[in-house]
């Protein structure tokens, strides 16, 4: 039984992160409408900026690509029902046109939510905090 779960859960994890690599790809290439076909009509994103719907999203790809690289590490998953999870993970990348000293410590902890719709996954929510930068210690420890 727990080599069954482990597998759903890998299984779980690697579509979901297949399916948020497609949401950072989108920024890369600047792709409005892989953006928009990802998040959900009622998305909603919680930003050190503020609030954002799906039109918010993917009207930042206006004047095109708002990542130039990325990367996603230390993904974990959590089930939040039969057709919904959340995935957690820290996301390094960096921005257009910045040199290699400004983008040192770009990064952040992501938490979206997915639901399966149509055979698919479909984001519904995501929530990222900028991550602190190296050798600061985490007062949560």
């Amino acid at each position: 039984m727990q080599t069954e779960n482990t597998s759903q859960s890998e299984m779980l994890l690697q579509e979901l992160l297949a399916a948020e690599t497609a949401v950072w790809t989108a920024l890369q290439q600047g792709d409005v409408a892989a953006d928009r076909a990802a998040l959900h009509p009622q998305f909603l994103g919680v930003y050190p900026s503020g609030f954002a719907g799906r039109d918010d999203h993917t009207d930042q790809l206006s004047q095109g690509p708002t990542v130039a690289e990325f990367s996603i590490e230390d993904a974990r998953v959590l089930p939040l029902g039969p057709e919904t999870a959340l995935l957690a993970y820290r996301a390094s990348y960096t921005r257009p046109g910045q040199t290699e000293g400004e983008a040192e410590g770009a990064a952040m902890y992501v938490s979206s939510i997915w639901q399966r719709q149509d055979g698919g996954w479909i984001n519904i929510f995501s929530q990222d905090t900028e991550a602190l930068p190296e050798g600061v210690e985490n007062p949560l420890l």
